[in-house]
């Protein structure tokens, strides 16, 4: 972020229906990577308002000091925040020590630390490749094995790694996110399989489009890309961030002991029928770039 750039303050749910009991995690606790912002920010306020603890951590400081203060007035449950760069584990280790000396327990990781940005694969440097391999993939594994190492081996737990749909076509403009959830998703199935024993629960969500995130955001009212999303999904709307909230629920709750290794596709069927006309994409994509370089 630059210096002077606003930083989007997060905002908690005007209402919320309980679809559970409402102290479902009471005396719970819940670790959040990319927890100050989008989808993970309501994740955690759903899990906050079942009466869990949280924490949630990221690279901005400013962000998820915000967050954490917003959480915490309108659920009244205690949330904490590290600044933490998932690339880095000795970062996550002393997030997790914290997360620790304060709560002595956690009981759930939701990985959804990312990045990503739309662009062509011939236009993309090496270097962008890799950042977002290293944000998402790495990441995921450094969390996962560090919270592993520290607290589940010994005391079961449930990992959810929130992933996308981008790989399962090979999604226009997208081959640096799309790669990084397709291997997201492989190490899933490893660490369900190895860590099962330890009692460990290991689960992808993969959302599809939703909405006020900031995915959406860079695609403004007026661009086409997002005016006609609608029209390519079986539902005939976007997601709701409230929704992948009560996703991830449902899957720490006993509900769900028989699950794990799998993925749960969150898109209204999305993938199964959307456009992925590269051509069309780039064509859209390449306005875009000249319409913001107007301004």
């Amino acid at each position: 972020m630059s210096a002077g750039e606003k930083v989007f303050v997060e905002k908690c749910l005007n209402s919320y229906k309980q679809l559970f009991v409402p102290d479902l995690l009471r005396d719970k606790v819940v670790f959040v990577t990319g927890g100050g912002s989008g989808i993970c920010f309501t994740i955690t306020e759903v899990f906050l308002r079942h009466g869990c603890k949280g924490v949630i951590v990221g690279r901005n400081l400013d962000r998820l000091k915000k967050s954490t203060e917003t959480l915490t007035k309108a659920t009244g449950q205690r949330c904490l925040s590290y600044q933490v760069d998932v690339k880095k584990p000795q970062d996550i280790l002393n997030a997790i020590d914290e997360t620790l000396k304060e709560f002595g327990r956690i009981d759930y990781l939701i990985n959804g630390a990312a990045g990503n940005f739309l662009c062509p694969l011939e236009s993309m440097s090496y270097n962008a490749f890799k950042t977002v391999m290293e944000i998402d993939t790495m990441g995921t594994l450094n969390t996962s094995k560090a919270v592993f190492d520290r607290y589940f081996k010994n005391n079961g737990g449930v990992i959810i790694n929130i992933t996308a749909t981008l790989h399962f076509r090979g999604q226009a403009l997208q081959a640096h996110a799309g790669s990084a959830k397709a291997a997201i998703e492989a190490l899933t199935r490893h660490m369900a399989v190895e860590w099962g024993g330890n009692n460990v629960r290991v689960m992808c969500v993969a959302p599809g489009p939703i909405g006020n995130t900031e995915g959406m955001r860079r695609l403004s009212p007026g661009d086409p890309m997002a005016r006609d999303l609608a029209r390519y999904i079986p539902i005939g709307r976007i997601g709701e961030r409230v929704e992948i909230g009560n996703i991830c629920l449902y899957l720490v709750s006993g509900m769900a002991d028989l699950l794990t290794g799998t993925t749960i596709v969150a898109d209204g069927g999305a993938w199964l029928i959307g456009s992925n006309d590269f051509t069309a994409s780039k064509r859209m994509y390449d306005l875009a770039v000249k319409a913001r370089a107007k301004l």
